[in-house]
């Protein structure tokens, strides 16, 4: 497959730079994959495509604010995007900003508190670098509220250094309602639409709800580079499917229910971790799984999701989920509509 087979055209005003003040109310699309219909209407309504006995599963990993402007002794700005922010024994994974200028052993300085430093150790192949953090305190997640900022994707725009109160904003929006253990350095970002009490509604509607975990990564954000799509070499993610989780989805398919991810990183850890005589794997697991058009779902009977950039990953695999010409009409005839695009924009359901 052809990685421009995967493209159209995305208006940078179709971009959401701002979730809505009310995250629940962005516009929902409703497809129906095997007529191909589609139905326009508000988030805060998913309830009426749902069903008593089917079951929400959300990805509850919690992003962590890996993003920590920092300076050179020389004065130069340089950002180091933790990829690994809680990683233990002090050195780090990162993504330097710009690192071409950056010599080995130099010292990088957070800019929001001088609690310690970073110190570049080595660049490695594939253009990620290896730094040390040098201080007092190890960095623990308090520390990082201390020095870093949320991981907004880079077509979201904010100054380099954005007051406290719009950090504050970034830090509250980027994050799922539902979130709990930290880990991800990427929102889940179907998982941003819901409220504490549109959940509670669908509750007592019937539809419930239970969590995988899979830390998101910063690859989530690499575009396909290569002609085909099948030379794409994927980022490594850690995942969970509970036994808990497993069980629910089992006691759900027994009761005619249907199990719908809410996101493209709950759906890549339910089939990465799915048996092929049924159940999961019951164990943490790392995952490269690349969902591409003729891959065969085992897990999942529909998806909400965002709308995805052209040439990542996730088009692919939503076509998968569909079909990669009427998901590209169908794309468009969204934008046509006015609808918000990628990380705060608007969501469609597939079902």
């Amino acid at each position: 497959m052809l990685t421009r087979d995967f493209f159209y055209e995305l208006p940078s005003d179709s971009i959401a730079q701002r979730p809505l003040a009310r995250r629940a109310h962005c516009r929902l699309a409703v497809v129906n994959r095997a007529g191909g219909a589609v139905e326009h209407s508000r988030f805060d309504r998913i309830g009426d495509w749902l069903h008593p006995g089917d079951l929400l599963i959300t990805n509850d990993s919690r992003v962590l604010p890996a993003r920590i402007p920092c300076r050179r002794a020389s004065g130069g700005a340089v950002e180091v995007f933790l990829l690994d922010p809680l990683q233990g024994g002090g050195i780090h994974t990162a993504l330097l900003k710009p690192s071409w200028k950056l010599r080995l052993g130099e010292t990088l300085t957070p800019e929001r508190e001088a609690l310690g430093l970073f110190r570049l150790l080595e660049r490695l192949p594939n253009g990620d670098c290896r730094v040390a953090w040098e201080a007092e305190a190890a960095l623990d997640e308090p520390l990082l509220q201390r020095l870093g900022l949320p991981p907004l994707p880079p077509y979201i725009l904010r100054q380099r250094l954005p007051a406290p109160g719009q950090a504050r904003r970034d830090q509250a929006s980027y994050q799922t309602v539902y979130a709990q253990g930290p880990g991800s350095v990427a929102a889940p970002t179907a998982g941003l639409h819901f409220t504490r009490g549109l959940l509670k509604r669908l509750q007592a509607q019937g539809v419930r709800q239970a969590s995988v975990t899979l830390h998101v990564g910063a690859g989530t954000f690499l575009p396909v580079k290569v002609e085909r799509l099948e030379d794409h070499a994927i980022h490594s993610e850690r995942c969970l499917v509970p036994v808990a989780t497993a069980e629910t989805i089992r006691r759900t398919r027994a009761q005619g229910g249907r199990v719908i991810a809410v996101g493209t990183t709950a759906l890549r850890t339910l089939e990465s971790a799915a048996l092929p005589g049924g159940g999961f794997k019951p164990d943490w697991m790392d995952t490269e799984l690349y969902i591409l058009p003729g891959y065969r779902f085992k897990a999942v009977d529909g998806l909400l999701t965002n709308f995805h950039q052209p040439y990542s990953t996730l088009l692919p695999l939503v076509a998968a989920f569909w079909e990669r010409q009427a998901l590209l009409n169908f794309y468009a005839s969204c934008l046509g509509l006015g609808y918000r695009f990628l990380s705060y924009g608007d969501a469609c359901l597939f079902l």
